[in-house]
């Protein structure tokens, strides 16, 4: 049924991939409206941004969601999986826990916290780093060992 409505999903190994993009895109909007609310003090771009993080929180659970899945099934190497795999699945893990985290505080507080408002940025700013760092490892793997498709024979050994 997917492949009808995205015939490039049929290369696709596992459904991670249609997924990863939103978070990255979400989180750091949130970040970003976050940091701008507070400088203007513009009550709407922080409910905005709010929605974001939301939708951020929610994004890094399916990514983590249909990363795990998938895990045991993606071919690459036993040495890529060790040095890239198994940190990419580390770092992202710890940022939809820390988005997570800070989704529930701006819930609670919302649409901001005012008490501890720069260790609440702060954190966001952390979730942005990680998520960067994360997604670094998960490109080397699809881009420079061919973890996302068949373009090339499988598997590629790990090299620096």
């Amino acid at each position: 049924m997917i492949e009808r409505l995205l015939p490039g999903a049929g290369h696709l190994q596992n459904l991670h991939p249609l997924v990863v993009h939103f978070p990255i895109a979400f989180l750091i909007g949130a970040a970003v409206l976050y940091v701008a609310g507070a400088a203007i003090q513009r009550e709407s771009v922080v409910w905005a941004a709010l929605w974001m993080l939301l939708f951020a929180a929610a994004g890094t659970a399916a990514a983590v969601a249909t990363g795990l899945y998938a895990y045991d099934g993606v071919m690459v190497a036993p040495s890529v999986r060790e040095a890239l795999l198994d940190h990419h699945r580390n770092l992202m893990i710890a940022v939809s826990a820390l988005t997570g985290i800070l989704a529930l505080w701006a819930i609670v507080r919302r649409p901001m916290p005012r008490r501890g408002r720069w260790l609440f940025v702060a954190g966001l700013a952390v979730a942005c780093l990680l998520m960067a760092w994360g997604a670094d490892y998960g490109g080397r793997m699809v881009y420079d060992y061919n973890a996302g498709g068949d373009a090339c024979g499988q598997p590629i050994d790990f090299s620096k």
